[in-house]
């Protein structure tokens, strides 16, 4: 039986996730400030709406994919947002990247309204989302937990309960500085493969099985080596991210000093206005451009 689903948010991710939704007998319904996003979708069969509560009157389930604290407040709880049109009992998925203090205020404020939130970021990318391979680390009631997997169940094929509101945020933070550190490790390793005359194509090969196999360096050595930077993610973003991990470290007395300088490098990355291109391009880093960064 097909469900009901609001999408709130139709960028890259959000866009992903509702064309695979879609694909998959979900119907659904979005709002994007946007209104390009939003045709993109209603093109394969998605309903438009022009606002947030309007996608989520007749909803069972609404997901949000946004950028930012802020914007999630405002799309759940501002003027137009889904807490005006959702009924009691509505399910809020948040798949935004976002701290998790805030999404522990978020689950409490739509307590009290009657709703359910779940907070679930990815890992993955947009690709996988169009395949239903996300991984997602979720965080809310148990109950809530489970009714959102059963929504996202053609979206993702790992999904893991990591506790309370605001756990998967926490664990997505954790994610991103292993990715954060794992990109620029990957690219430091093909410049020096470059330099030393060894064909940096063959490494992954050479070390497929290994302890220094990864995801991380089987796709994108290749990409940095072709300088191919096709975006399935941002710079910027992995700087929010990063700056959310030192946040989360302040609070919790956590030395971490090698994800402050990998902060640093994707920030200064970013002020070489590099910030919107894929992470891949952190290979940009070790190719000269960091001499003109540090003049």
């Amino acid at each position: 039986m097909s469900q009901n689903v609001a999408l709130i948010g139709a960028g890259a991710m959000g866009g992903a996730i509702g064309t695979r939704l879609l694909e998959t007998g979900s119907r659904l319904t979005v709002f994007d400030l946007d209104p390009e996003r939003v045709a993109a979708l209603v093109e394969k069969g998605a309903v438009g709406a022009r606002s947030a509560a309007e996608a989520a009157r007749d909803a069972s389930a609404v997901i949000t994919s946004l950028n930012a604290s802020r914007i999630v407040r405002l799309a759940a709880f501002g003027t137009g947002g889904i807490s005006e049109g959702a009924a009691p009992g509505t399910l809020i998925i948040d798949m935004s990247s976002i701290d998790p203090e805030a999404t522990q205020a978020f689950a409490r404020q739509a307590a009290g309204q009657g709703l359910a939130w779940v907070d679930a970021p990815l890992s993955g990318g947009a690709p996988r989302a169009l395949t239903g391979q996300l991984t997602l680390m979720m965080g809310g009631a148990a109950a809530d937990v489970a009714r959102a997997q059963e929504v996202l169940k053609t979206v993702a094929s790992n999904m893991t309960h990591m506790g309370g509101p605001g756990a998967g945020q926490t664990t997505k933070i954790i994610n991103q500085v292993l990715c954060g550190l794992g990109f620029l490790a990957v690219a430091e390793a093909t410049r020096l493969a470059q330099d030393a005359g060894v064909d940096a194509t063959k490494i992954p090969v050479a070390l497929m099985g290994g302890r220094a196999d990864s995801a991380l360096l089987q796709e994108y050595m290749p990409r940095m080596v072709a300088r191919d930077y096709r975006r399935t993610g941002r710079i910027d973003n992995m700087v929010k991210d990063l700056d959310m991990a030192a946040d989360l470290s302040r609070r919790t007395g956590t030395a971490m000093p090698m994800t402050a300088l990998c902060a640093e490098i994707h920030r200064m990355l970013t002020a070489a206005d590099l910030g919107g291109e894929d992470q891949a391009a952190v290979m940009e880093f070790f190719s000269g451009a960091q001499k003109d960064m540090t003049r």
